[in-house]
């Protein structure tokens, strides 16, 4: 009996491991009816991303969704999905304002969207707005911003956050970076939550709703819950990444999930950087609990924020490349194990992290989807021999292909990563009906060797992974690493950015170590440590005079 029992767990076990036939793609098989880019240029640094094209499917399966932004930088188009075949289902809504793809919800007869469009009578700068379809027809059109919502005058230049919907709460919700467009918090970015019912009405609710939550938010997680307030995280520009469902906000009455080293309004693209603010809290299918993904450099050698005070503190870099790691919650509000520590002159920042590498190799772009109940699948992209020339935002070099790594429930990694040289991750990881994991991606010859700008494409791929041995028939790339052909076999749709732009001149990364390595932390900021490019995007900073009482919660020191 007892050989009986160890040969059934071992071949359970076998079956949530991930092979090569796990993963399965499907090239091109969307067709766009307009050019997209598929290149974001990172802050600051310009180096590419991936530019998101929400993704979803609907709750009977039957239908699904892509959004995308036009390559001319305005209008949002909206194209159904045959979530078998992943071809064009009918004609594609096109919401012609929008200026970003920043969120997608599927219903069984239509869709919701959240976007940003320039309002006139407002600000020069897009609001942001959610969208909603019913068979075909626009249902309503709720703005999340503007100068009659709450008595802020609130703008999202870039959205980068997320749309969620809980059927059971009877809400849609947005998390969003915001800016002030008037008045004495003008200039100062930080983020905001808005719940819209079904109905498309914005409904404040306290404890749950919020406008300054996240000063120079630099990511969000967002999911949904059974009831308000959903589950949220933010890395913010004061040194941590806060569980702030109870809060929405950085207070230190919060739950610290890292500490993370910032400058100049960054804090290594923890969740992705410029729209990458997806898909990285996952709520574990038919349970309560969730897991949380991003990369970090780790922390050590905390002091005191002296700015925000008691109970906030700073850290240096412990390495100099980024590794993935993971967080669990067993509900939106309760983090699993011990959190980050606030102590001032503590060596060491990051004893409680769970990290999922801890190699040389420069980690980027985590997301995470759960299969079921009890497994979830992380992903992210690694450069070899990093170059990491900006400090607290990302690195390049050569391109080291896509990671896939089941992680269960309770933190622990099933079996070993497996790596793809030409399937990536560009939108919403979306469990499907069958178990599986899709997402879209471009076939492209994928480069992170430094500032690139993209070629536009009018083709969608997908990718969908199984867990175990799954049903995957390699009807495009298999999972395997290394293929030769890739490049010759892809298009190019990227082009470099001028040659004669200085480049990152840091070091090389140190080899791998047991644990995150300790490599000395870069001192110099980016404007000392290199030219950078003069049509990267820059960040915009403001004083807030101090009778703006919402812009910041209040440091308490409990």
């Amino acid at each position: 009996m007892s050989r009986l029992l160890t040969l059934a767990a071992s071949l359970a076990l076998a079956a949530a491991q991930l092979t090569s036939s796990s993963l399965e793609s499907h090239v091109d098989t969307l067709t766009l009816g307009n050019k997209f880019n598929p290149i974001k240029e990172a802050y600051w640094t310009g180096l590419p991303h991936h530019r998101r094209t929400p993704f979803a499917v609907s709750p009977d399966g039957k239908s699904a969704f892509l959004a995308y932004l036009d390559s001319s930088g305005t209008g949002v188009h909206v194209q159904g999905v045959d979530p078998t075949t992943f071809a064009a289902k009918g004609d594609a809504v096109t919401v012609k304002a929008g200026k970003e793809a920043g969120g997608l919800v599927a219903h069984n007869d239509g869709f919701a969207l959240l976007t940003n469009e320039v309002v006139s009578g407002e600000s020069e700068q897009p609001l942001p707005v959610i969208y909603k379809y019913t068979n075909g027809k626009q249902t309503f059109r709720t703005l999340l911003g503007g100068s009659g919502l709450d008595g802020d005058a609130l703008a999202s230049p870039d959205i980068n956050g997320d749309l969620v919907f809980s059927e059971k709460a009877g809400y849609y919700a947005a998390y969003i970076v915001v800016t002030s467009y008037s008045g004495s918090a003008s200039g100062h970015f930080g983020d905001a939550i808005r719940y819209v019912t079904t109905d498309g009405k914005i409904e404040t609710i306290q404890g749950a709703s919020s406008s300054w939550g996240c000063s120079h938010n630099t990511g969000i997680a967002f999911e949904e819950a059974d009831e308000p307030p959903f589950a949220s995280l933010c890395a913010e520009d004061q040194g941590a990444i806060w569980l702030n469902t109870e809060t929405q906000g950085m207070g230190n009455n919060g739950v610290k999930v890292s500490n993370e080293h910032v400058i100049n309004g960054a804090s290594n693209e923890p969740m992705g950087g410029m729209g990458g603010s997806y898909s990285s809290l996952a709520r574990f299918v038919g349970s309560d609990s969730y897991i949380f993904s991003w990369v970090s450099r780790g922390a050590i050698d905390l002091t005191l924020n002296d700015w925000m005070g008691e109970g906030y503190t700073k850290s240096e870099n412990r390495t100099n490349n980024r590794n993935v790691a993971v967080a669990l919650f067993s509900d939106k509000k309760t983090l699993i194990g011990e959190q980050a520590t606030s102590e001032v002159g503590a060596a060491d920042g990051d004893s409680q992290v769970n990290w999922v590498t801890d190699g040389a190799n420069d980690c980027s772009n985590a997301h995470a989807a759960a299969f079921d109940a009890s497994n979830a699948l992380v992903t992210w992209e690694e450069i070899s021999d990093p170059v990491c020339g900006f400090d607290a935002m990302g690195c390049q070099g050569k391109f080291a292909g896509t990671k896939f790594q089941v992680i269960d429930s309770k933190g622990k990694k099933v079996g070993s990563a497996i790596s793809s040289d030409d399937t990536y991750v560009a939108g919403d990881m979306v469990t499907m009906s069958d178990g599986r994991i899709c997402w879209p991606y471009v076939n492209m010859a994928w480069s992170l060797d430094g500032p690139t700008q993209g070629s536009d494409v009018s083709k969608i791929s997908f990718a969908c992974m199984s867990n175990g041995s799954g049903s995957g028939s390699g009807s495009g790339s298999s999972a395997s690493a290394s293929k030769a052909s890739t490049a010759a076999s892809q298009p190019a749709a990227t082009k470099s950015a001028n040659q004669g732009a200085a480049q990152p001149s840091a070091a090389e990364t140190t080899a791998v170590a047991a644990e995150p390595t300790s490599v000395q932390a870069v001192e110099e900021s980016a404007e000392e440590s290199v030219t950078v490019p003069a049509d990267a995007p820059r960040p915009s900073f403001a004083t807030v005079s101090d009778d703006v009482s919402n812009v910041l919660p209040e440091p308490t020191n409990g």
